[in-house]
């Protein structure tokens, strides 16, 4: 290795440790599950976004298994050349009918999805604005465009009403763009003012919902439905990474939007489409959430459960209002050893700092599922509250 790149890297590693923030990647032994084995350590497991737990559902394995037996291990191509096989064709065609819109197109992730349309749709000499805590992706995406770009605080509609009244006239194209629920904080984007606010002022309406999808609306199918705003979303964005158990992201909106992504989202045009597994394991999902709604409605039981017991007990939780709830620090070496106590007693709640948060607002994010029992969140619980009391946070 060149000593120019060793030595940078030695250093950016050593600051790392001295502050308490170098993190060892966890390694799951077996199955996600809500207790797991992580490091051969037996845990109750929240840091999973499996909400449904639909990753070890019967109708999903046997769907995968099925695909494989029939059409293979892999695609063998990107989707423009000889990979896009009729399953890929049947799953886009379901999410359009589950999302109610026209057409759909599957990335590879929900990363690649909003990144990869961003900068598709918009140029130099276009505009974003943007929630200041859209996910990484967004960021990247609207980086990647290199149209210009304005930041709004978080959830901030005055502000971003001023910033649509200031670029009233601005010549090229306005996208406003936001998370439906922010995977940090957990709390849900106040899409209808915002929507109402880009139907004003002209500009294309912009949601990723990947934290929302399966959680929020009529059968998980995110913020859209969970408002009622049909119709008024130019470009939804989702993933079937999360609570659809599989992997992948999806764009869905006006045919002519799907038809353009064919042809310019870059993701999509040098990337090898999904192995038949995936998109199996997927269709099968979309069916579980339509034909099985006990997952959604255990998710929001355990959830209201989970929040209710952390904010008895004293912690702060931040504005939540989903299952991913934040428990707030204060400072990231303090998260980085809340977490490993925590784990070292049976919880897997993983330590979350900058630059993914503020070095302010570091924390423990947990995220409950489904497949919790109640027996497995009281034991969390009980956990987080003596652990909690001995580092003094509660």
């Amino acid at each position: 290795m060149a000593a120019i790149l060793e030595n940078f890297l030695s250093q950016e590693v050593a600051t790392l440790r001295e502050k308490g923030l170098f993190r060892n990647l966890r390694i799951l032994e077996g199955c996600q599950l809500p207790k797991a084995i992580f490091d051969g350590k037996v845990v109750v497991n929240l840091s999973s976004n499996n909400y449904l737990g639909l990753n070890t559902h019967p109708k999903l394995i046997t769907a995968a298994i099925r695909a494989t037996q029939e059409l293979g291990v892999g695609s063998g191509a990107v989707r423009t050349i000889a990979g896009t096989m009729q399953i890929h064709m049947e799953l886009e065609e379901t999410i359009a009918r589950f999302k109610h819109v026209e057409a759909s197109v599957v990335f590879q992730s929900g990363f690649t999805a909003n990144a990869g349309t961003v900068s598709a749709i918009l140029s130099k000499g276009d505009l974003i604005i943007s929630d200041e805590l859209n996910h990484a992706s967004i960021i990247d995406g609207c980086r990647l465009s290199r149209a210009e770009i304005r930041v709004f605080p978080h959830k901030d509609l005055n502000r971003l009403e001023e910033i649509l009244r200031e670029t009233a006239n601005f010549a090229g194209r306005k996208l406003v763009i936001s998370d439906g629920v922010f995977s940090m904080d957990g709390d849900i984007a106040p899409l209808p003012q915002i929507v109402e606010l880009a139907e004003r002022y002209g500009a294309i309406m912009m949601v990723d919902d990947a934290h929302a999808s399966g959680v929020l609306g009529k059968h998980g199918r995110g913020t859209v439905d969970h408002f009622s705003l049909h119709g008024r979303v130019d470009i939804q964005v989702g993933t079937l990474s999360k609570a659809l158990g599989s992997l992948g992201g999806y764009v869905c909106g006006r045919r002519n939007l799907i038809d353009f992504l064919y042809h310019r989202a870059r993701p999509f045009l040098f990337s090898t489409s999904h192995p038949p597994a995936v998109a199996a394991s997927c269709l099968a999902a979309f069916a579980v959430l339509q034909e099985e709604p006990i997952w959604t409605e255990r998710l929001w039981e355990n959830t209201r459960f989970f929040k209710s017991g952390l904010q008895r007990l004293g912690f702060d939780t931040g504005v939540s209002e989903t299952p991913i709830t934040p428990i707030i620090v204060g400072k990231g070496d303090l998260a980085m050893r809340f977490s490993d106590e925590l784990f070292a007693e049976g919880v897997f709640a993983q330590g979350i700092g900058y630059p993914t948060v503020p070095e302010a607002r570091s924390r423990v994010r947990t995220i409950v599922t489904a497949t919790h029992s109640r027996e497995q969140l009281q034991f969390a619980l009980d956990v987080l509250e003596r652990v909690g009391r001995r580092l003094g946070i509660i």
